[in-house]
């Protein structure tokens, strides 16, 4: 069994600043507490799909694998009906990123039918299925009305679509023709990583002409991975690496509109320092490793950043030691994940608000067939969107978690006070640890 929330300030190693809390509830508000209502989203034909983005009109973007698992395609959920928005030619696509635009644009990244001369990995290819990869050159997309669309590069092979907003700009990262000499270009193994050219980040604008945006100086390549309506994007500066976080996420930055870039504060590590999300307010969720980072190993925190109250951690669920932000709201609600990749148990998806992190399995009912693994987005009423596991079997599809009435933050003691982890196989379990960046044995 396993508790279902962390506290803040008491659980705060390194002193960093923690929200406050609010005040404790009365027995009348207690007994107005209901559950969560979950809807199981689908897939296109495969066992696994993941919503990472819901808009304010209700639209939620993800991946969902085919036939087979093999390969996936970007998928919408809206209107209780799912589509696959198919592919630039290629075997795979994705949406990975938060798309929060409200007319009907959507962002992602998909393969061609062109085969990467240079047998780059590239960034696509940590988010898609594959196994090994199939080595095309993958592309950032833009989907609007039934049709999608390339986004050009800086002169190079490959390109990355993430974040959007409402002014129809997309941000990402492109490759430009240089042969870095930062990239990692190792011996080549089933699991290595392979890259060769420089890469810097980029936001595409409505007329979808790219623009670059300024790395921290010293560092040659970075990612732009979020941006909000008031042009203000986050992402990374650092080098080439490997292309996949490491040391070219060395540093986590913000662009503000007029293009300046600024480092934002770390706990103390060199490398996956990754913010995920921004909001309107400029409030920035993300991760990034912990001190003793010496070698480049993923041991993530999750964090909150604002001007105001500075860098914040998300702390883990009791008997977890690592938590990723992936999303925040306008009112400062955050979710993401919390897990221990030493044990047996799984990855927990979280909300986390005045300076608590609560286990979302927590507030729903009993006898429930969906585990959430992780949340991933999370719009201005609380609606939650992730991944989940059925209960007893390998199917891990997209979720769609709504609060009760009358919601306005977690009670100060969760619907139920301890959950026990459920039992899956090593195989399913290295899958969903596989999707959080993370090699276990």
């Amino acid at each position: 069994m396993r508790g279902c929330a962390a506290g803040g300030g008491g659980a705060n190693p390194g002193g960093y600043a923690v929200l406050p809390q609010s005040g404790p509830r009365s027995a009348a508000e207690r007994n107005e507490r209901r559950f969560y209502t979950v809807i199981d989203l689908g897939t296109i034909g495969g066992t696994i799909s993941n919503a990472v983005s819901i808009n304010e009109v209700g639209w939620i973007a993800g991946t969902a694998n085919e036939a087979g698992d093999k390969y996936s395609q970007a998928t919408l959920w809206r209107d209780d009906e799912k589509k696959a928005l198919g592919t630039l030619g290629g075997p795979n696509s994705g949406v990975d990123w938060p798309n929060h635009n409200n007319f009907g644009l959507i962002a992602g990244i998909s393969e061609t039918a062109e085969v990467d001369h240079l047998g780059e990995d590239w960034s696509c290819q940590a988010f898609f299925p594959t196994i090994p990869d199939t080595k095309h050159v993958c592309l950032g997309f833009v989907w609007y009305r039934g049709t999608m669309r390339p986004l050009p590069t800086l002169g190079g092979i490959n390109g990355y679509a993430a974040g959007t907003n409402d002014w129809g700009q997309i941000v990402g990262w492109a490759e430009t023709a240089y042969h870095d000499p930062t990239c990692t270009a190792v011996t080549k193994t089933p699991n290595s990583f392979y890259q060769v050219l420089q890469f810097e980040p980029v936001v595409w604008d409505r007329d979808r002409e790219i623009r670059r945006l300024r790395t921290l100086p010293g560092d040659p390549d970075g990612a732009a991975t979020a941006i909000n309506d008031r042009g203000q994007a986050v992402g990374i500066s650092g080098t080439c690496d490997q292309a996949v976080g490491r040391f070219t996420a060395k540093h986590a930055v913000i662009w503000q509109a007029e293009g300046r870039v600024s480092r934002l504060p770390d706990f103390g590590g060199i490398s996956w320092s990754t913010p995920q999300s921004i909001n309107n307010r400029g409030q920035v969720v993300g991760f990034e490793n912990l001190p003793g980072d010496t070698s480049g190993q993923f041991q993530p925190i999750g964090f909150f950043w604002s001007e105001k109250t500075g860098l914040v951690k998300i702390n883990p669920l009791p008997g977890d030691t690592n938590t990723e932000a992936a999303g925040v709201n306008d009112r400062g609600q955050v979710v993401g994940v919390s897990y221990n990749p030493s044990t047996t148990r799984l990855p927990r998806a979280i909300l986390w608000e005045n300076g608590r992190t609560f286990d979302l399995n927590c507030f729903l009912p009993e006898g429930s067939r969906l585990y959430l693994l992780s949340a991933n987005d999370i719009d201005d009423r609380g609606n939650i969107v992730g991944q989940a596991q059925v209960l007893g079997t390998t199917e891990q599809p997209a979720f769609l978690a709504k609060p009760p009435d009358r919601w306005d933050a977690p009670a100060e003691t969760p619907v139920r006070s301890s959950l026990a982890s459920p039992v899956v196989s090593q195989a399913v379990r290295n899958q969903v640890f596989r999707r959080l960046g993370i090699r276990v044995p």
